[in-house]
């Protein structure tokens, strides 16, 4: 009896194990359920946030279409009805400011975000990227930068704002090369280099000036701001210097606009136009230049004797090695396209054609910022390299389409940057407006424009036989406003206070300059008497002039360089000038027929663009006084007995009678030279 008691009590016991093992898997069946349906709501959610992310990411492309959309056709308007008073760019600025406000204040917000953000103590400083284990699962976290704490709960957490706050890299790599490709392509060398050392004096010299004079004039305000209590965080005198660099670079897209419609002189036109193309190239390589100058020693924000040395060698390194890498990749573009054109004939396919040539220019931007350099300063040079060499081997079609492309790029993408300005008012989460700082950088640009222009045209009229007049000099004073590349500059780093200070200033800067000096440009011609109505492709000056830009134009330097670039360069990279082997000495005969084109045998000079060669052959151009013609070497002719007239009988024709220019293929520029 005891043992059947005992075997009984065994099998309860078994038996309850037995009822408590379903019971458990029940249990972890449920556990694996919830888990599961938990997966399943966090990629639910995170499927519902990433197509609303697309969709507001759509928003704003769609935003920035209908602001260009709505520029372009009010600039129909204004061109129809011949309003000059504001450009497309002031325009795009204003519509800009419109969206923005209502962006701003009309949207309520759409953030999911809506706890305390949790707290964190680095010892390094906020890093790029943060890994984070949320139950077991590693999510990355990249840095966007710092939010303004008072405005935590309202701007950051509306996810519009946010986003239309582009990367800063988009200008750099994606807006600014069409824009400073289309200023070198389009240039109009004949009057760019008549006036090229005045234009260097004012991009090199005069970006300098303009740097260091507000530079120092801006830390005299920062001081200013700390005696009164009004800086509430660091601001160095690199600083200052760097914000002197940014806002340097010019700007006058209004006042070229201006005067290219109303076609002002053509002189004044290319000093301007010169003279704003270097000195962005300039204004972002000495920016560059400043923030690498690290003084050695506990304090970084000391003079250092090395250091500036090291900055100078910086800026000089950076330029010449951006203007080298510039050039040959725009000849390597020259003669890649030539081969390809060779041996596959690619000018039956203009399309293939213009998307090459479109690659290979834009490449070479991406390319100097790769190796170090600056690709503001490598894609101007090779788009005037191309347009000098590669222009000429496109086939007709292609010659249309790339101008035209470029054209558009250009103009879409510097209304898309004005436009963006206007956003950036009122959705930059980091605006740090001081009246002080801003009241005194507009004083400090005014006198550094003034150092620069009137001290510099004294210096350069002492050696130039044209003169840059008073009036000249009095509109580049005017001119000097700014636009895209000080925004870009500015806005490229905004992580500090300094930065963000510098950043709103020139973004007011930009407004002013845009609306005020731009809007004033054609009264200002009108005071200023400069003239109008002008033929760019014409010299309408009187006789005495001409003879003075004549000589002037006859510089050994500019002949030298022109006559090699006439006799050897253009024959290799293009189908014109002449034969190498009429050029080259007999040695080099196997060399020259190699490297001569069948087309250069064919036609010594089918240049297309009127205004991209700047040299005759001697005989190609008569000048004609009467009876007597003179050839482009100097040499004399007459068809009459009179035709043994002396030197001084042709200088007292040249104040007397107007002169004809027969030219065949190319334009003068220096007719010829004074011969003993």
């Amino acid at each position: 009896e005891g043992n059947r008691r005992k075997h009984s009590e065994t099998l309860h016991k078994r038996g309850g194990h037995c009822s408590l093992f379903p019971i458990l898997m029940f249990i972890l069946s449920q556990c694996c359920r919830i888990r599961a349906d938990e997966g399943g709501m966090e990629e639910l959610a995170t499927e519902k946030e990433a197509e609303e992310s697309h969709r507001q990411d759509s928003v704003n492309l769609l935003t920035f279409i209908l602001l260009l959309t709505l520029t372009i056709l009010t600039i129909w308007l204004f061109k129809h009805r011949r309003v000059r008073f504001l450009h497309e760019t002031g325009l795009a600025m204003i519509y800009g400011l419109l969206v923005g406000v209502i962006l701003r204040y009309g949207i309520p917000s759409t953030s999911y975000h809506n706890k305390t953000p949790p707290s964190c103590t680095l010892q390094e400083g906020p890093v790029s990227t943060v890994l984070l284990n949320v139950s077991g699962k590693f999510f990355e976290y990249t840095l966007k930068g710092e939010i303004n704490l008072k405005e935590i709960h309202s701007v950051e957490q509306n996810d519009m704002l946010r986003k239309l706050t582009f990367d800063p890299e988009v200008f750099f790599n994606i807006l600014l090369p069409p824009i400073i490709f289309h200023a070198g392509y389009s240039l109009k060398k004949r009057h760019f280099f008549r006036n090229l050392g005045s234009i260097i004096t004012y991009a090199f010299l005069g970006t300098a000036i303009s740097c260091f004079v507000v530079g120092n004039l801006m830390y005299g305000v920062v001081k200013l701001m700390q005696v009164l209590g009004q800086l509430t965080d660091k601001f160095y005198y690199t600083d200052c210097l760097f914000f002197g660099a940014i806002i340097s670079a010019t700007d006058p897209v209004t006042v070229l606009a201006i005067f290219n419609e109303l076609h002002a002189d053509g002189d004044l036109y290319a000093l301007l136009f010169g003279e704003s193309v270097m000195n962005d190239a300039v204004a972002i390589v000495l920016s560059s230049s400043i923030v690498a100058y690290q003084p050695s020693g506990a304090n970084t924000h000391t003079f250092d004797a090395s250091a500036f040395f090291k900055s100078v060698g910086i800026f000089l390194g950076i330029f010449s090695g951006s203007f080298a890498m510039g050039a040959v990749t725009g000849v390597v573009t020259q003669a890649l396209m030539s081969n390809v054109t060779k041996f596959t004939k690619l000018h039956c396919f203009p399309l293939l054609e213009t998307a090459l040539f479109f690659l290979m220019s834009w490449s070479t931007f991406l390319l100097a910022e790769a190796c170090g350099f600056t690709g503001v300063v490598a894609v101007l040079f090779c788009g005037i390299t191309q347009a000098h060499y590669t222009y000429n081997n496109l086939s007709e079609e292609s010659t249309k389409r790339t101008k035209q492309l470029f054209e558009v790029l250009h103009f879409l993408a510097e209304n898309f940057i004005f436009s963006y300005m206007g956003l950036a008012l009122f959705t930059f989460q980091n605006h740090v407006f001081s009246p002080i700082f801003i009241f005194g950088a507009f004083i400090a640009i005014f006198i550094g424009r003034a150092l620069n222009i009137y001290p510099l045209s004294f210096l350069i009229n002492l050696g130039r036989r044209h003169k840059i007049r008073g009036n000249f000099q009095h509109m580049m004073m005017f001119a000097g406003l700014r636009g895209a590349m000080a925004f870009a500059l500015a806005i490229r780093d905004t992580a500090t206070y300094a930065r963000q200070m510098m950043f709103t200033t020139t973004l007011l800067i930009v407004f002013f300059t845009v609306w005020v000096f731009g809007g004033g440009t054609t009264p200002m011609l009108s005071w200023l008497h400069i003239r109008v109505g002008v033929d760019p492709d014409q010299d309408l000056q009187p006789c005495g002039d001409r003879q003075s830009k004549t000589k002037q134009e006859s510089a050994w330097l500019f002949r030298l360089w022109y006559t090699f670039d006439h006799n050897y360069l253009k024959p290799i990279l293009t189908h014109s000038g002449p034969p190498l082997t009429s050029t080259l000495p007999a040695c080099c005969g196997p060399l020259a027929r190699c490297l001569t084109s069948p087309q250069a045998y064919e036609n010594h000079e089918p240049l297309r663009d009127n205004d991209s060669d700047l040299i005759l052959n001697e005989g190609d151009l008569a000048l004609t006084y009467g009876d007597t013609a003179i050839t482009a070497n100097g040499a004399s002719s007459s068809s009459g007995p009179e035709g043994s007239g002396s030197k001084d009988a042709l200088e007292r024709e040249l104040d007397t009678r107007e002169h004809e220019l027969l030219s065949r293929g190319t334009r003068l520029v220096f007719p010829m030279e004074d011969h003993a």
